[in-house]
């Protein structure tokens, strides 16, 4: 069996061939760190979590680089607007460094609970402000960027090549995008690279050009190719993402180093509520944390992987407990068997079919990484291995073992929706014990009750967990 991904930037299906024989370079997009991760964010980062297990389970080496945005990112896409972490900072009073730390800390933290595998590397954008320099400085010297004022833009009429991931043509894509009157730009769909900063713009770094701040764009394209090289194999991130972030990405980072920048793109789907999408900006988003408060971080990551990952996924609590009914089922299977193995059940019947549905999952699995496919055949292995437990003849130990291996390997080890020792179905406890915790104490601090409100603080961070109190609202963290 072969792996094919679907090539967003081909839109054909693809047999997956890595540059370098066994080894794959992996790079997704990861969050602008200025607020709790929702839904959206979990469709992308669970998605792609699937995509990294899989290709690991066949034994590839990858490399997974995963950004932290917490530089660049503005309010209005079209580089205009405000810093979406320096908006977020005088909200909440905070030094933008102290909101990128805080929502860091806890986008980790649900991604943990989501049994997300961590990348190997996640660099932050103002780590890397040198690189992002110099490859402004390579444009300019190559001829396909320009200086404005402090601040330095890409001539997208200069790449010929600019369009061809999302398909759009310069006109159709200048005569949607909005350009102020006073803009500097040469053509309306001309990005930024680096951006003058303002008296009153707190995140600033020198550069030839004078104080300013790397563009968004600019900055995957530099923490890319310094971990993964000037080309490699996968560039994941939402579809919302294609234009004009993975354009301009492309763009730039090809003049820079006349290669081919990313051998496969992949993008996965939105999540919608009654078929709109899900975003901050549109004030329709469910927090993970929200979520884990109702049900198991594990549900929540059923739920996502029952719609392919170029699917949308439309959320209703309807459709959250469908996926918990589900999963309950799927683990009472495998509850039952690892009984029946315990127990040292001594009997002649075997499960002959096994290694079909082996054959199945990987066929599913191998088609574009097709989870939903995949988990439809281990109910399917679940429905014969109740049948095959009830016999009254009794089952193999050697057969309800293989059963159980596979279950542990397709359902553990490459879906990561079963995982021993873990809860996996019914309500998350901790975050609903934590939340009243917090709540009470907002209660008592509202009476100036301080030292009965810092001594709930004290005992909790020996108990292992801290309270970090922000502007409006009080977050937690265990520690140790």
């Amino acid at each position: 069996m072969a792996l094919h991904i679907f090539n967003t930037l081909t839109r054909t299906k693809e047999l997956f061939t890595p540059i370098t024989e066994g080894r794959v370079g992996m790079y997704v997009c990861g969050p602008t760190v200025y607020g709790l991760s929702h839904l959206g964010h979990a469709k992308s980062y669970v998605s792609f979590d699937v995509v990294l297990r899989y290709l690991r389970h066949k034994k590839y080496s990858v490399l997974y680089v995963q950004n932290i945005t917490d530089v660049g990112h503005l309010t209005d896409d079209a580089d205009e607007g405000e810093d979406k972490i320096q908006k977020q900072s005088r909200k909440d009073q905070l030094h933008p460094m102290q909101v990128v730390e805080q929502y860091t800390r806890e986008y980790f933290n649900d991604m943990d609970a989501l049994n997300v595998v961590r990348p190997d590397i996640s660099p932050r954008a103002t780590g890397h402000i040198t690189e992002q320099i110099r490859l402004v400085e390579q444009l300019l010297e190559k001829g396909v960027a320009y200086e404005a004022n402090g601040s330095v833009y890409f001539d997208v009429h200069a790449f010929a090549g600019y369009g061809k991931l999302s398909g759009r043509v310069l006109d159709e894509a200048e005569s949607g995008t909005r350009v102020s009157a006073n803009s500097e730009k040469r053509h309306p769909s001309d990005f930024a690279l680096w951006k003058k900063a303002e008296a009153n713009h707190i995140m600033r770094w020198s550069s030839p050009w004078g104080d300013g701040f790397p563009g968004w764009h600019l900055e995957c394209s530099a923490m890319s190719m310094k971990y993964l090289g000037e080309s490699f194999d996968i560039h994941g991130g939402g579809m919302d993402n294609q234009f004009p972030h993975h354009e301009c990405e492309i763009a730039q980072s090809e003049c820079a180093t006349e290669h081919t920048f990313v051998k496969y793109w992949m993008h996965n789907n939105l999540v919608t509520v009654n078929g709109q999408k899900m975003g901050k900006s549109l004030g329709n988003f469910v927090t993970l944390k929200d979520a884990f408060t109702k049900r198991s971080p594990f549900v929540v990551r059923f739920f996502i992987m029952q719609s392919h990952y170029r699917s949308t996924l439309d959320f209703s609590e309807q459709a959250l407990d469908a996926s918990g009914k589900g999963l309950e089922k799927l683990q009472s299977t495998v509850t039952r068997l690892k009984a029946e193995i315990e127990r040292g059940r001594v009997g002649s019947i075997v499960l002959d079919t096994l290694e079909s549905y082996k054959t199945q999952f990987y066929e599913a699995m191998d088609d574009d990484f097709n989870a939903p496919a995949a988990i439809g055949v281990l109910f399917d292995l679940a429905r014969a291995t109740n049948d095959l437990i009830a016999k009254p003849e009794g089952a193999s130990i050697e057969s309800l073992k293989a059963i159980d291996a596979f279950f542990d390997e397709a359902g553990g080890s490459v879906l990561g929706i079963l995982s021993a020792g873990r809860q996996t179905t019914g309500e998350s406890l901790e975050p609903k014990l934590m939340d009243l915790i917090i709540s009470i104490r907002k209660d008592i601090r509202a009476q100036k009750l301080w030292a009965l409100s810092d001594k709930i603080r004290d005992e909790l961070k020996a108990a292992g967990v801290v309270l970090e109190d922000g502007k409006d609202a009080t977050f937690w963290k265990r520690i140790g």
